[in-house]
Protein backbone atom coordinates (compact mmCIF):
# COMPACT_ATOMS: atom_id res chain seq x y z
CA UNK A 1 0.00 0.00 0.00
CA UNK A 2 1.47 3.77 -0.80
CA UNK A 3 2.19 5.74 2.16
CA UNK A 4 0.18 8.85 2.14
CA UNK A 5 1.67 12.16 0.78
CA UNK A 6 3.05 14.26 3.56
CA UNK A 7 0.92 17.51 3.36
CA UNK A 8 3.26 20.62 2.48
CA UNK A 9 2.06 24.21 4.36
CA UNK A 10 3.99 26.98 4.48
CA UNK A 11 2.46 28.59 7.45
CA UNK A 12 0.59 27.15 10.23
CA UNK A 13 -2.24 29.48 9.52
CA UNK A 14 -2.36 29.35 5.92
CA UNK A 15 -5.58 31.42 3.85
CA UNK A 16 -7.39 30.35 1.29
CA UNK A 17 -5.38 32.42 -1.01
CA UNK A 18 -1.98 30.80 0.11
CA UNK A 19 -3.64 26.89 -0.16
CA UNK A 20 -4.58 28.19 -3.54
CA UNK A 21 -0.61 29.58 -4.28
CA UNK A 22 0.77 26.49 -2.70
CA UNK A 23 -1.63 23.78 -4.62
CA UNK A 24 -0.93 25.41 -8.28
CA UNK A 25 3.14 25.63 -7.14
CA UNK A 26 3.38 21.66 -6.32
CA UNK A 27 1.42 21.03 -9.86
CA UNK A 28 3.93 22.97 -11.32
CA UNK A 29 6.65 21.51 -9.47
CA UNK A 30 5.96 17.83 -10.04
CA UNK A 31 5.73 18.46 -13.63
CA UNK A 32 8.98 19.88 -14.09
CA UNK A 33 11.97 18.25 -15.89
CA UNK A 34 14.24 17.88 -12.65
CA UNK A 35 16.11 14.84 -14.46
CA UNK A 36 19.33 17.07 -14.64
CA UNK A 37 19.07 17.98 -11.01
CA UNK A 38 18.49 14.60 -9.49
CA UNK A 39 21.46 12.64 -7.99
CA UNK A 40 22.66 9.59 -10.06
CA UNK A 41 21.62 6.09 -9.36
CA UNK A 42 24.99 3.54 -8.73
CA UNK A 43 25.42 1.09 -11.33
CA UNK A 44 26.79 -1.34 -8.91
CA UNK A 45 23.49 -3.70 -7.99
CA UNK A 46 22.85 -3.83 -11.44
CA UNK A 47 26.24 -5.14 -12.26
CA UNK A 48 26.17 -7.46 -9.43
CA UNK A 49 22.37 -8.34 -10.17
CA UNK A 50 24.10 -9.86 -13.32
CA UNK A 51 26.45 -11.54 -11.85
CA UNK A 52 24.33 -13.22 -9.54
CA UNK A 53 21.87 -14.40 -12.54
CA UNK A 54 25.32 -15.96 -14.22
CA UNK A 55 25.88 -17.92 -11.36
CA UNK A 56 22.62 -19.42 -10.93
CA UNK A 57 22.32 -20.15 -14.69
CA UNK A 58 25.88 -22.01 -14.35
CA UNK A 59 24.69 -23.78 -11.35
CA UNK A 60 21.36 -25.38 -12.92
CA UNK A 61 23.26 -26.80 -16.13
CA UNK A 62 25.84 -28.18 -13.93
CA UNK A 63 22.98 -29.50 -11.82
CA UNK A 64 21.27 -30.72 -15.08
CA UNK A 65 24.52 -32.16 -15.97
CA UNK A 66 25.53 -34.32 -13.11
CA UNK A 67 21.54 -35.90 -12.86
CA UNK A 68 21.79 -36.55 -16.46
CA UNK A 69 25.31 -38.95 -16.00
CA UNK A 70 23.32 -40.44 -12.89
CA UNK A 71 21.04 -41.65 -15.07
CA UNK A 72 22.87 -42.64 -17.77
CA UNK A 73 26.60 -43.01 -18.52
CA UNK A 74 27.77 -41.38 -20.97
CA UNK A 75 30.35 -44.06 -22.52
CA UNK A 76 29.25 -47.03 -21.05
CA UNK A 77 31.79 -49.14 -19.13
CA UNK A 78 34.23 -52.04 -20.84
CA UNK A 79 33.08 -55.43 -18.89
CA UNK A 80 35.83 -57.07 -20.96
CA UNK A 81 38.41 -54.82 -19.75
CA UNK A 82 40.93 -57.29 -16.83
CA UNK A 83 40.44 -56.38 -13.82
CA UNK A 84 42.16 -58.47 -11.46
CA UNK A 85 46.13 -58.27 -11.39
CA UNK A 86 46.62 -61.30 -8.87
CA UNK A 87 45.41 -63.89 -7.50
CA UNK A 88 42.83 -62.01 -4.45
CA UNK A 89 40.18 -63.28 -1.76
CA UNK A 90 37.99 -60.89 -0.60
CA UNK A 91 35.31 -60.84 2.27
CA UNK A 92 31.60 -59.53 1.32
CA UNK A 93 29.98 -59.24 4.70
CA UNK A 94 25.99 -59.45 5.33
CA UNK A 95 24.52 -56.41 4.27
CA UNK A 96 26.95 -54.44 2.97
CA UNK A 97 25.37 -52.04 0.44
CA UNK A 98 26.46 -52.04 -3.50
CA UNK A 99 28.60 -49.02 -2.88
CA UNK A 100 30.56 -51.05 0.09
CA UNK A 101 31.20 -54.06 -1.85
CA UNK A 102 32.22 -51.79 -4.57
CA UNK A 103 35.05 -50.40 -2.40
CA UNK A 104 36.01 -53.62 -0.55
CA UNK A 105 36.86 -54.86 -4.61
CA UNK A 106 38.97 -51.78 -4.99
CA UNK A 107 40.43 -51.81 -1.82
CA UNK A 108 41.72 -55.80 -1.74
CA UNK A 109 42.76 -54.85 -5.56
CA UNK A 110 40.43 -57.18 -7.40
CA UNK A 111 38.86 -54.55 -9.35
CA UNK A 112 41.24 -51.14 -10.21
CA UNK A 113 37.89 -48.14 -9.60
CA UNK A 114 34.91 -48.96 -7.61
CA UNK A 115 32.85 -46.70 -9.48
CA UNK A 116 33.37 -48.49 -12.93
CA UNK A 117 32.13 -51.79 -11.09
CA UNK A 118 29.04 -49.86 -10.03
CA UNK A 119 28.40 -48.37 -12.93
CA UNK A 120 28.62 -51.45 -15.19
CA UNK A 121 27.04 -53.69 -12.56
CA UNK A 122 23.85 -51.26 -12.89
CA UNK A 123 24.13 -51.59 -16.87
CA UNK A 124 24.26 -55.16 -16.75
CA UNK A 125 20.90 -54.51 -13.94
CA UNK A 126 22.69 -56.54 -11.26
CA UNK A 127 23.85 -53.91 -8.52
CA UNK A 128 21.12 -54.70 -6.03
CA UNK A 129 21.97 -58.52 -6.32
CA UNK A 130 25.44 -59.01 -4.87
CA UNK A 131 26.14 -61.69 -2.19
CA UNK A 132 27.62 -61.74 1.14
CA UNK A 133 30.61 -64.00 1.18
CA UNK A 134 34.78 -65.10 0.83
CA UNK A 135 35.52 -65.17 -2.82
CA UNK A 136 38.65 -65.96 -4.40
CA UNK A 137 39.24 -64.02 -7.56
CA UNK A 138 42.36 -64.94 -9.87
CA UNK A 139 44.73 -63.23 -11.81
CA UNK A 140 43.24 -61.81 -15.40
CA UNK A 141 39.49 -61.82 -14.46
CA UNK A 142 37.45 -59.00 -16.35
CA UNK A 143 35.20 -56.61 -14.42
CA UNK A 144 32.40 -59.14 -15.19
CA UNK A 145 33.64 -62.11 -14.25
CA UNK A 146 33.85 -60.02 -11.16
CA UNK A 147 30.64 -58.16 -11.34
CA UNK A 148 28.87 -62.09 -12.25
CA UNK A 149 30.98 -63.83 -9.31
CA UNK A 150 29.73 -61.46 -6.52
CA UNK A 151 26.04 -61.28 -8.07
CA UNK A 152 25.54 -64.98 -8.26
CA UNK A 153 27.60 -66.06 -5.11
CA UNK A 154 30.21 -67.95 -6.93
CA UNK A 155 33.07 -68.28 -4.64
CA UNK A 156 35.59 -68.91 -7.26
CA UNK A 157 35.94 -72.47 -5.51
CA UNK A 158 36.05 -75.82 -6.55
CA UNK A 159 33.33 -78.33 -4.87
CA UNK A 160 34.78 -81.44 -3.66
CA UNK A 161 32.09 -83.66 -2.46
CA UNK A 162 33.11 -87.10 -0.37
CA UNK A 163 30.33 -88.90 0.54
CA UNK A 164 30.35 -91.24 3.56
CA UNK A 165 31.05 -94.68 2.35
CA UNK A 166 33.53 -94.03 0.10
CA UNK A 167 36.84 -95.81 -0.52
CA UNK A 168 39.90 -94.23 -1.46
CA UNK A 169 39.84 -95.19 -5.27
CA UNK A 170 36.52 -92.93 -5.52
CA UNK A 171 37.60 -90.04 -3.85
CA UNK A 172 40.68 -90.13 -5.97
CA UNK A 173 38.47 -90.11 -9.00
CA UNK A 174 36.40 -87.40 -7.55
CA UNK A 175 39.63 -85.05 -6.69
CA UNK A 176 40.27 -85.77 -10.37
CA UNK A 177 36.93 -84.37 -11.58
CA UNK A 178 36.46 -81.96 -9.20
CA UNK A 179 39.85 -80.47 -10.13
CA UNK A 180 39.54 -80.47 -13.60
CA UNK A 181 42.47 -82.94 -13.89
CA UNK A 182 45.43 -80.61 -12.30
CA UNK A 183 45.12 -83.20 -9.52
CA UNK A 184 45.46 -86.77 -11.38
CA UNK A 185 43.36 -89.81 -9.18
CA UNK A 186 47.15 -91.40 -9.81
CA UNK A 187 48.81 -88.65 -8.19
CA UNK A 188 46.10 -88.14 -5.41
CA UNK A 189 46.51 -92.20 -4.82
CA UNK A 190 50.19 -91.99 -4.41
CA UNK A 191 50.61 -89.62 -2.08
CA UNK A 192 47.58 -90.88 0.49
CA UNK A 193 49.96 -93.01 1.98
CA UNK A 194 50.36 -93.13 6.08
CA UNK A 195 54.25 -92.93 5.75
CA UNK A 196 53.68 -89.40 4.02
CA UNK A 197 51.91 -88.29 7.07
CA UNK A 198 52.19 -90.11 10.26
CA UNK A 199 54.59 -87.19 11.78
CA UNK A 200 51.77 -85.18 11.94
CA UNK A 201 48.73 -86.83 12.93
CA UNK A 202 49.18 -88.62 15.61
CA UNK A 203 46.09 -90.68 15.28
CA UNK A 204 47.92 -92.72 12.15
CA UNK A 205 50.43 -93.89 15.09
CA UNK A 206 49.04 -97.13 15.14
CA UNK A 207 48.67 -97.53 10.93
CA UNK A 208 51.10 -99.82 9.49
CA UNK A 209 53.55 -97.12 7.67
CA UNK A 210 53.09 -99.20 3.76
CA UNK A 211 49.19 -98.48 4.46
CA UNK A 212 47.02 -96.20 2.70
CA UNK A 213 45.05 -93.46 4.37
CA UNK A 214 41.60 -95.70 3.60
CA UNK A 215 39.10 -94.71 6.53
CA UNK A 216 41.26 -91.38 7.53
CA UNK A 217 39.61 -89.20 4.53
CA UNK A 218 37.09 -87.91 5.90
CA UNK A 219 33.82 -87.68 4.34
CA UNK A 220 32.76 -83.88 3.98
CA UNK A 221 32.42 -81.38 0.94
CA UNK A 222 35.39 -79.41 0.85
CA UNK A 223 36.21 -75.97 -1.03
CA UNK A 224 38.87 -76.18 -3.52
CA UNK A 225 40.97 -73.91 -4.81
CA UNK A 226 42.82 -73.18 -8.19
CA UNK A 227 46.54 -74.37 -7.02
CA UNK A 228 45.55 -77.45 -4.60
CA UNK A 229 47.63 -80.06 -4.90
CA UNK A 230 47.51 -83.44 -3.76
CA UNK A 231 49.18 -82.62 -0.63
CA UNK A 232 47.37 -79.78 0.17
CA UNK A 233 43.68 -82.38 -0.30
CA UNK A 234 44.87 -84.67 2.04
CA UNK A 235 45.69 -82.50 4.87
CA UNK A 236 42.58 -80.78 4.38
CA UNK A 237 40.28 -84.19 4.98
CA UNK A 238 42.93 -85.72 7.63
CA UNK A 239 42.40 -82.17 9.56
CA UNK A 240 38.82 -82.54 9.02
CA UNK A 241 39.36 -85.93 10.50
CA UNK A 242 41.31 -85.12 13.84
CA UNK A 243 38.50 -81.72 14.35
CA UNK A 244 35.47 -84.37 13.69
CA UNK A 245 36.67 -86.94 16.13
CA UNK A 246 37.95 -84.64 18.45
CA UNK A 247 34.97 -85.24 20.94
CA UNK A 248 35.12 -89.03 20.46
CA UNK A 249 36.33 -91.28 23.66
CA UNK A 250 38.10 -94.11 22.24
CA UNK A 251 38.12 -95.59 25.47
CA UNK A 252 36.17 -98.51 24.90
CA UNK A 253 37.84 -99.58 21.39
CA UNK A 254 41.13 -99.36 23.14
CA UNK A 255 39.50 -101.72 26.08
CA UNK A 256 38.79 -104.26 23.37
CA UNK A 257 42.51 -104.30 22.63
CA UNK A 258 42.06 -102.04 19.64
CA UNK A 259 44.24 -99.02 18.49
CA UNK A 260 42.69 -96.19 16.63
CA UNK A 261 43.21 -97.43 12.79
CA UNK A 262 41.75 -100.54 14.43
CA UNK A 263 38.57 -99.16 15.32
CA UNK A 264 38.45 -96.78 12.45
CA UNK A 265 38.93 -100.12 10.32
CA UNK A 266 35.69 -101.45 12.39
CA UNK A 267 33.79 -98.28 12.10
CA UNK A 268 34.31 -98.89 8.36
CA UNK A 269 32.83 -102.07 8.59
CA UNK A 270 29.92 -100.65 10.37
CA UNK A 271 29.81 -98.09 7.46
CA UNK A 272 28.69 -100.68 5.20
CA UNK A 273 26.78 -102.83 7.10
CA UNK A 274 24.02 -100.83 8.75
CA UNK A 275 21.31 -97.79 7.60
CA UNK A 276 21.57 -94.48 8.69
CA UNK A 277 20.08 -94.83 11.88
CA UNK A 278 22.25 -94.73 15.39
CA UNK A 279 20.71 -97.15 17.11
CA UNK A 280 21.26 -99.58 14.35
CA UNK A 281 24.73 -98.94 13.93
CA UNK A 282 25.69 -99.12 17.80
CA UNK A 283 23.48 -102.73 17.68
CA UNK A 284 26.04 -103.63 14.35
CA UNK A 285 28.99 -102.24 16.16
CA UNK A 286 28.35 -104.27 19.58
CA UNK A 287 27.31 -107.67 16.98
CA UNK A 288 30.86 -106.80 15.33
CA UNK A 289 32.48 -106.60 18.66
CA UNK A 290 31.25 -109.78 19.74
CA UNK A 291 32.38 -111.64 16.88
CA UNK A 292 35.92 -110.33 17.35
CA UNK A 293 35.91 -112.25 19.88
CA UNK A 294 38.36 -115.37 19.46
CA UNK A 295 36.66 -117.12 22.44
CA UNK A 296 32.98 -116.77 21.55
CA UNK A 297 30.91 -120.67 20.32
CA UNK A 298 29.06 -119.03 17.41
CA UNK A 299 31.81 -117.30 15.34
CA UNK A 300 35.15 -117.37 16.92
CA UNK A 301 36.46 -114.31 16.26
CA UNK A 302 34.99 -114.69 12.53
CA UNK A 303 33.77 -111.57 11.26
CA UNK A 304 31.82 -113.14 8.09
CA UNK A 305 31.22 -109.50 6.58
CA UNK A 306 30.40 -109.53 2.81
CA UNK A 307 31.34 -105.85 2.66
CA UNK A 308 35.38 -106.64 3.13
CA UNK A 309 35.16 -108.90 0.13
CA UNK A 310 32.68 -106.42 -1.99
CA UNK A 311 35.89 -103.49 -1.42
CA UNK A 312 38.33 -106.28 -2.65
CA UNK A 313 36.58 -107.71 -5.57
CA UNK A 314 34.54 -104.35 -6.19
CA UNK A 315 31.06 -105.62 -6.59
CA UNK A 316 28.92 -107.41 -4.91
CA UNK A 317 30.37 -110.67 -3.88
CA UNK A 318 29.23 -114.25 -4.87
CA UNK A 319 29.37 -116.75 -2.05
CA UNK A 320 32.22 -118.54 -3.42
CA UNK A 321 34.21 -114.94 -3.39
CA UNK A 322 33.26 -114.61 0.14
CA UNK A 323 34.60 -118.21 1.14
CA UNK A 324 37.96 -117.63 -0.79
CA UNK A 325 41.41 -117.33 0.60
CA UNK A 326 42.01 -114.11 -0.04
CA UNK A 327 43.61 -111.07 2.41
CA UNK A 328 39.71 -109.21 2.65
CA UNK A 329 37.96 -112.65 3.31
CA UNK A 330 36.52 -112.21 6.75
CA UNK A 331 35.02 -115.84 6.53
CA UNK A 332 38.69 -117.62 5.58
CA UNK A 333 40.33 -114.98 8.07
CA UNK A 334 39.15 -114.16 11.74
CA UNK A 335 39.82 -110.57 13.03
CA UNK A 336 39.50 -107.78 10.62
CA UNK A 337 40.82 -107.02 7.53
CA UNK A 338 44.48 -105.77 6.57
CA UNK A 339 42.77 -102.36 6.46
CA UNK A 340 39.67 -99.77 6.19
CA UNK A 341 37.06 -100.51 3.53
CA UNK A 342 35.71 -97.03 3.15
CA UNK A 343 35.57 -93.57 5.12
CA UNK A 344 33.15 -93.77 7.57
CA UNK A 345 30.84 -91.40 9.03
CA UNK A 346 31.31 -89.73 12.77
CA UNK A 347 28.20 -91.91 13.44
CA UNK A 348 29.95 -95.24 12.90
CA UNK A 349 32.82 -93.64 14.24
CA UNK A 350 30.66 -92.97 17.36
CA UNK A 351 29.21 -96.28 17.44
CA UNK A 352 32.11 -98.13 17.51
CA UNK A 353 33.27 -96.10 20.46
CA UNK A 354 29.63 -96.76 22.53
CA UNK A 355 28.69 -99.93 20.84
CA UNK A 356 24.77 -101.13 22.47
CA UNK A 357 25.58 -102.09 25.44
CA UNK A 358 23.00 -104.69 25.70
CA UNK A 359 23.86 -106.45 22.77
CA UNK A 360 26.38 -108.68 24.19
CA UNK A 361 25.14 -111.94 23.52
CA UNK A 362 24.01 -110.98 19.93
CA UNK A 363 25.77 -112.26 16.77
CA UNK A 364 24.16 -112.33 13.73
CA UNK A 365 21.95 -110.10 11.62
CA UNK A 366 20.37 -109.90 8.84
CA UNK A 367 18.73 -106.80 6.41
CA UNK A 368 15.92 -106.26 3.44
CA UNK A 369 13.90 -103.35 2.32
CA UNK A 370 10.61 -103.71 2.81
CA UNK A 371 7.56 -102.59 1.07
CA UNK A 372 7.80 -99.05 2.23
CA UNK A 373 11.47 -99.20 0.69
CA UNK A 374 12.76 -99.08 4.10
CA UNK A 375 15.77 -101.04 5.34
CA UNK A 376 14.80 -103.37 8.30
CA UNK A 377 16.91 -105.18 10.71
CA UNK A 378 17.02 -108.48 12.44
CA UNK A 379 19.09 -109.57 15.45
CA UNK A 380 19.76 -113.00 16.71
CA UNK A 381 21.85 -114.76 19.41
CA UNK A 382 22.54 -118.12 17.46
CA UNK A 383 22.42 -119.63 14.50
CA UNK A 384 19.47 -121.59 14.51
CA UNK A 385 17.76 -118.07 15.16
CA UNK A 386 19.76 -116.02 12.48
CA UNK A 387 18.56 -119.22 10.04
CA UNK A 388 14.57 -118.86 11.43
CA UNK A 389 15.03 -115.09 10.36
CA UNK A 390 16.56 -115.65 6.96
CA UNK A 391 13.27 -118.50 6.18
CA UNK A 392 11.29 -115.35 7.27
CA UNK A 393 12.54 -112.27 6.06
CA UNK A 394 14.55 -113.45 2.72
Amino acid sequence: MPMPRKQITYSSHPTHRARMVHAQGERQFRTYDTSHIRPQKSKAPMVVAGILAVIVIVVAVLGISTAMRGCSSAEPVDGTQVATQADVEVTIPDGATAQDVASTLQNAAAVPNADDFLARAKELGVDSQFQAGTYSFAAGMTLDDVINAVATGNLGTLALTIPEGYKLSDIATAVEQATEGSVTAADFTAQATVANYAADYDFLSGAPENATLEGFLFPKTYDLRDGDTADSIIRMMLDQFRTETASLDWSYPESQGLSIYDAVNLASIVEKESSGDEQIRSQVAAVFYNRLSPDNQETYGYLQSDATTAFEVGHDPSGDEVQADTPYSTYANPGLPPTPICSPSIDCLQAVCAPASDYGDYYYFIFWTNDAGETEYAFSKTYDEHQAAIAEHL
